[in-house]
């Protein structure tokens, strides 16, 4: 007994000493904003949400929304967004629970909400149509957006976009939050952050340290961590072909062929469910194209958004 609650207690020191070692704490707001948030970033009171934006380009031009995946920023779309400002208003946001936005109030992270807030967003700007441009979660918020709304999209771009179901997950119930992931607001391994951010490059050697940089400090917004889990546990997917029916504007499906987490040959779901799509697959570019390869990725979305 006495050996069985000292193995106990030395166990539970190593607890102690591994938690103090690993605990990652928030950044201040303050430091995150002044390093990420200089011009053109700017704050709008919207939907009861600070939110974070950035909004370049002619304002007389049509105007192109900019959704990011999860996890992710309104950052990843530096590239792209430099490359469209000459001729499109381009306008991005971290979405509810992300980046420099950071937790909704509300406590409601449904693709409704999300929603809700990008029609007030549009309405705020004097938006009455805009084309919107989603990847991944953004994709699948996107075309919801474009379903619930078809007389405010112009046009579509789905980049990768969630919203069939994966294998081991079912439609109308919320997934299981993992065990593992239970601990992402209290620790963020730089190791565990990199070869999660690889596995979205065709190519690891890609993405950069300061993309590294950005990533973990986006995570470590005041609150963010706490946001991505009720993000996560609170997700219900719904059958997606009669919402994409409802889709009226043209849409171009864009897909990496390496990408590892939304496989290219999800496209074909998408193209039998809409009305009207074109498909783009760029080979050896994996999750991220607007992050792997900027440059050679941009110019077909370009000419969608562009062309009559």
């Amino acid at each position: 007994m006495r050996i069985t609650l000292i193995v106990l207690g030395v166990l539970l020191a190593l607890g102690v000493v591994a938690a103090a070692v690993l605990y990652t704490p928030d950044k201040p707001r303050t430091a995150l904003e002044a390093r990420w948030a200089g011009p053109p970033s700017r704050f709008e009171e919207v939907a009861g949400l600070r939110l974070h934006i950035r909004d370049t380009g002619p304002r007389e031009a049509p105007a192109v929304i900019l959704l990011h995946g999860f996890g992710a920023s309104l950052h990843t779309w530096d590239d792209w967004a430099a490359g469209m400002e000459a001729s499109l208003r381009v306008i991005r946001l971290d979405l509810p629970g992300f980046g420099l936005t950071g937790p909704d109030p509300t406590g409601d992270y449904s693709d409704a909400r999300s929603i809700a807030v990008i029609a007030a967003l549009m309405d705020r700007l004097g938006l009455a149509r805009a084309s919107l441009v989603g990847t991944s979660m953004g994709g699948r918020i996107a075309w919801a957006f474009a379903a619930a709304h078809p007389d405010r999209v112009a046009k579509l771009v789905l980049m990768a976009p969630d919203g069939y179901a994966s294998p081991g997950l079912t439609y109308g119930r919320a997934p299981r939050v993992p065990l593992m992931a239970r601990l992402l607001p209290y620790v963020l391994p730089r190791a565990l952050l990199r070869q999660t951010l690889a596995a979205a490059y065709a190519d690891p050697s890609r993405m950069t340290e300061a993309a590294l940089d950005r990533y973990a400090d986006m995570l470590l917004a005041p609150g963010v961590r706490r946001a991505v889990l009720d993000r996560m546990g609170a997700h219900v997917l719904v059958p997606p072909e009669p919402l994409l029916a409802r889709i009226t504007a043209p849409v171009l499906l864009v897909w990496g062929e390496r990408d590892g987490m939304v496989p290219a040959t999800n496209a074909a779901d998408y193209q039998r469910a809409l009305r009207e799509s074109r498909l783009v697959v760029f080979p050896n570019i994996g999750h991220v194209p607007q992050e792997e390869d900027p440059a050679g990725t941009l110019p077909p979305v370009l000419d969608f958004l562009t062309g009559r």
